[in-house]
């Protein structure tokens, strides 16, 4: 039985990481060939940092990231807070239940809807180009709120409903014993939402495919637009610096995570 689900565990991780080992591999090829390696080189990096459209869909897709994972984590945060302090069970459920509907909802459904949508109040407004940046970072927004009130929602239950009270009753105002009790107490669900929406965004394709205009693309739009012909190998590359920076960022966050928890015990002993 330990055999079986050792074995198990190593094709699950081979499916995983294999495809992402290949793509690390395939970006250091010396030809455009994307069928066999033919030599080690930094060629397509080279390329890659003399793309002047490739850099510019990237930070297209970082900006539309960052600004949809800020706005999202504002929102949910209030979201959360609000749906927390409801007294009857019936509407804290109901209002549960609609804001999971985004997730559950498949991303066409969720894309054909909110294009819809935009086409129709942008011809009721007469706006010339009904698809923008603004209609994309709507949609954005959109489906990244749930991610971040359900990150939010464990810790608000796990933190002591005494705290805010001792807070008011000592002279804190509501608004500011939320921001110097409440929000320090629930700040890992605040950030983990915020890496949830950012990881969302940047990795969204079906949804943008539906809501951007022609005047916008994203990273994943420009791939996609690639693949009708032939994907270049410094796509590769960009795809082999972005894994990098996630692994170093998730190092950093695990150290200090880990320093923070040390810390802790310290305190506590």
């Amino acid at each position: 039985m330990k055999l079986f689900s050792r074995l198990y565990l190593i094709l699950i991780f081979a499916l995983l990481y294999i495809p992402i080992g290949v793509l690390i591999l395939f970006s250091f090829n010396s030809t455009a060939n994307t069928g066999m390696l033919t030599g080690l080189s930094l060629y397509w990096y080279k390329e890659l940092f003399s793309s002047p459209d490739t850099f510019v869909a990237l930070k297209n897709t970082l900006v539309l990231a960052l600004s949809a994972a800020c706005i999202s984590t504002v929102i949910g945060t209030a979201a959360a807070v609000g749906i927390s302090r409801m007294k009857s069970k019936w509407a804290k459920k109901s209002v549960q239940s609609v804001t999971n509907i985004p997730m559950m909802n498949p991303d066409i459904v969720t894309g054909v809807s909110m294009m819809l949508l935009f086409v129709f109040v942008g011809g009721m407004l007469g706006l010339t180009e009904k698809l923008s940046f603004i209609t994309l970072l709507i949609a954005h927004v959109t489906f990244c709120l749930p991610y971040v009130i359900l990150s939010i929602q464990p810790r608000l239950r796990q933190m002591d409903k005494s705290l805010p009270e001792a807070a008011r009753d000592l002279g804190c105002t509501p608004l500011q014993s939320f921001f110097k009790v409440e929000l320090p107490t629930i700040m890992g669900g605040v950030v983990s939402g915020f890496l949830m929406a950012f990881t969302l965004s940047l990795d969204d394709f079906v949804i943008s495919y539906f809501t951007t205009g022609s005047s916008y693309q994203t990273l994943p739009l420009m791939i996609y637009s690639m693949t009708k012909k032939e994907v270049k190998p410094d796509i590769y590359a960009l795809s082999t610096l972005i894994i990098l920076s996630v692994l170093v960022l998730l190092i950093i966050t695990n150290v200090i995570s880990a320093r923070n928890e040390k810390r802790s015990r310290k305190e506590k002993k």
